[in-house]
This record gives C-alpha cells, structure tokens and sequence, in this order.
C-alpha cells in the first residue's frame, strides 16, 4: 500500500502526523474548539507545537475543557493552581493571557452571535489556499494575520502576536497551508474541509 504524501513537519512523531492528518487546516466553526485552539497558540508562544501537543489533554482537564465561560471565571486562587499543574505549561503571563482572553472571547461572541463570525468574516468565510510547493515557502506572518493581530489586541485579547495569530489561522482551516502533493491538501480542495476534525 503505498504511503501518503504528507506535509514534511508532520514526520517524526505519531503526534504531529495525528494531527496533521486530522486537524490542522481544516476549518473550524465551533467556538469551544476556536477558543481550544486560540489557547494552546499562545500558550505555544516560544516553544515547539509538539510540547503543546503532548500536554493537550492535560490542558483540556487543567481549563475545564477550555470553556471559555468557565475559563473567563478563574480567580488568582485558580491561577496559582495552575501554576502548580505539572501536566501544563506553567508561565503566569501565558495562564493570565487565557484567563483575559477568555472574557474578551465572550464579549466578542456577544457582540457578533460567536466568535466564528466574527474571525471567519476575515477571511470571507472560506479558506484561502496557500498553494505552496514546499514548507520552507510558508510564511510566519501575512498582512491578513497583521490586521487581525492588530483588531484582536484592539480588543483586548493578549498574546496575539502576527505569527501566533497565523498559527491560529492554519490551525482552525482559515488557511490552508498544506503543500501541494499532501493528500490533505487535495481532500480540502475537493471539498472535504466542510467537515471539521473530530475533538481528540
């Protein structure tokens, strides 16, 4: 049988390949998922995906399953318990940052109906193909993740950097960042990106 053609990143770990194949760049519309993955983009600040990954499920138990409504609660009393959960990434500016984010996550949902309206709007609501031969051509930053780096800290959220705001972009599917030749990039643009990738 012969082997897929993946995304070069995704070799090495059974979790990058996971992940790859089941996630990343294919497109998102729940508001529990979006803000799952707007965290643990900013908690990857600095550090490899793969660290972020292999703590995930750690993550989900340590943020009540990153509901940004309970998220948007946690008191200093809860922050320091988390500062002392082993299983997450324990960085009291990042914790914060999720707690902060998770208020103006809500806000935002209010004021739009969700958050996917809101984000996806940037986007025209539906992917933008990178079309790119190779890895090395994907940029970090593009003037669209600019701007809504910019409009997101207007908002108030933090850590939304340029780069973790692209991150998150290819993440939920508002781009499609898969080279040409990777099987998941010809199932997007055959239309499967409709179906958003199961939690887990």
């Amino acid at each position: 049988m012969e082997e897929k053609k993946r995304c070069d990143w995704a070799g090495g770990h059974p979790e990058y390949v996971a992940y790859h194949d089941g996630e990343w760049g294919r497109p998102v519309h729940d508001d529990a998922r979006l803000f799952e993955m707007l965290t643990l983009e900013c908690m990857q600040a600095g550090l490899s995906w793969i660290t972020v990954l292999r703590k995930r499920e750690a993550f989900r138990e340590a943020f009540d399953g990153f509901d940004p409504r309970k998220v948007a609660l946690y008191d200093e009393k809860k922050i320091q318990a988390l500062m002392e959960d082993k299983g997450i990434i324990r960085n009291r500016l990042k914790i914060e940052s999720a707690v902060n984010n998770a208020r103006m996550f809500l806000e935002v949902a209010e004021r739009h109906g969700s958050f996917d309206e809101m984000i996806w709007a940037y986007a025209g609501g539906t992917p933008v193909a990178g079309r790119w031969e190779s890895v090395r051509d994907i940029p970090a930053t593009t003037p669209l993740s600019d701007r809504i780096s910019k409009d997101l800290k207007r908002m108030g959220f933090r850590f939304v950097g340029s780069t973790v705001v692209y991150s998150f972009m290819q993440a939920v599917g508002m781009v499609n960042d898969h080279v040409e030749g990777c099987f998941v990039c010809e199932e997007l643009a055959e239309g499967g990106h409709r179906l958003s990738a199961p939690r887990g």
